[in-house]
């Protein structure tokens, strides 16, 4: 039985049976479950559902979290996107806006799918719902996109971390990255080995980021990390699929980012003890929320 240890055992095995990386995973994950292949599809197919409310739901102008801290920039976003005012085109901007909807609809207790995690919520769904309108893709091959999302995610998980306490923010804003270049690449029709790129770079581009969240909740400054994270995917999928390769590796980013995130400061792992959390004006954000 194929393990998820690898991500270059994952793309060599594609390779061999002449299959996409969703096609391989989807094939194992049922096989691992004792379920039909139909039956995880469908699984797969309600989270993408999931993942499209929830970018309806953050671009309401009016909501805002709990805290009072944050809400209303993705509608922001989208009105410059409509006005044409955004510099780096339709595609970034509407991809920016999508990823900021989704978090902030995490910040206000919405429902989201933790791809990987909570806090890097919106970075594989506004990739991919993005290249979807830009591309005219079906909602099928989005769905098993998702597949080969889910196949990087777990390599990261089981040789180093998503979660920001262990990991800091690299772990992860920078797994959620190198999930959606992954899936992203796929889509546009590059190989499992231009995936494998994809995933490494994106990851790269991303060692050494730390969790510092202001008062301790995830949205100051999780929300516009997640506009990053996604402009990270684009970077290393467009980097991939013109064939550009990572010198590394991807299961040796995935150690470094682990080794990194070991030797991190515990104030800068979701502590909120250091970085931004600490700042005279993160202070008063948090002294304006918990008095």
């Amino acid at each position: 039985m194929l393990k998820y240890d690898s991500i270059a055992e994952l793309v060599n095995e594609a390779e061999k049976r002449g299959l996409k990386l969703s096609e391989l995973v989807l094939k194992t994950q049922a096989a691992m479950t004792e379920k039909t292949e139909e039956e995880m599809f469908a699984t797969m197919e309600r989270s993408l559902q999931v993942m499209k409310e929830s970018v309806q739901d953050g671009l309401d102008k009016d909501k805002r979290s709990a805290s009072g801290l944050t809400g209303g920039d993705a509608y922001k976003l989208n009105e410059a996107l409509k006005a044409g005012k955004n510099i780096a085109g339709h595609f970034f901007g509407n991809a920016m806006m999508k990823a900021v909807a989704v978090a902030q609809t995490n910040a206000c207790m919405g429902r989201i799918v933790a791809s990987p995690t909570a806090g890097s919520c919106g970075i594989l769904p506004s990739a991919l719902l993005t290249l979807q309108e830009e591309k005219n893709i079906s909602d099928k091959d989005l769905v098993m996109a998702l597949f080969t999302a889910s196949a990087v995610g777990i390599v990261i998980a089981t040789n180093a971390s998503v979660a920001g306490a262990a990991g800091g923010c690299q772990a992860e804003c920078g797994a959620a990255s190198a999930m959606a270049a992954a899936a992203m690449v796929e889509l546009c029709g590059g190989t499992p080995k231009q995936c494998e790129h994809a995933c490494a770079i994106a990851l790269k581009n991303i060692l050494g980021l730390v969790c510092d969240p202001v008062a301790g909740l995830v949205e100051i400054p999780c929300i516009k990390r997640n506009a990053g994270g996604v402009g990270n995917a684009l970077v290393a999928a467009e980097l991939a699929l013109a064939g550009v390769e990572s010198h590394i590796p991807a299961d040796e980013v995935i150690v470094a980012m682990k080794k990194i995130g070991d030797t991190m400061s515990s104030t800068l792992k979701e502590t909120a003890e250091g970085g931004l959390a600490v700042t005279p004006t993160g202070k008063k954000l948090c002294e304006k929320v918990f008095g």
